[in-house]
């Protein structure tokens, strides 16, 4: 189970990284829906009461390999997806 301090980290990335989107959204929506949507997977996956390691670990990898290709243009959303991985890879353990 996800204590209230991850829960709390866990709600300011997501906020943080729907604001980033919203910078995407005007040059790329496809792409920011792409992301969005790993965003909300790995969240649900990891924030199960028993998260399945593997689904996690892949959800996650998504999650990163579809902002990778922003992070000149969109340094921020790289940032933020980078630190919401490293979360969610953690909170299931």
């Amino acid at each position: 189970m996800v204590d209230e301090k991850k829960k709390a980290e866990l709600t300011r990335h997501l906020s943080t990284l729907r604001a980033e989107l919203d910078k995407l959204v005007g040059t790329d929506a496809d792409r920011a829906k792409t992301i969005a949507g790993f965003a909300e997977l790995s969240a649900h996956e990891a924030t199960l009461p028993k998260p399945h390691p593997e689904l996690l670990k892949l959800s996650v990898t998504g999650l990163q390999k579809s902002a990778q290709e922003f992070e000149k243009t969109h340094p921020g959303l790289v940032e933020v997806v980078g630190a919401l991985s490293a979360l969610l890879s953690n909170v299931g353990l």
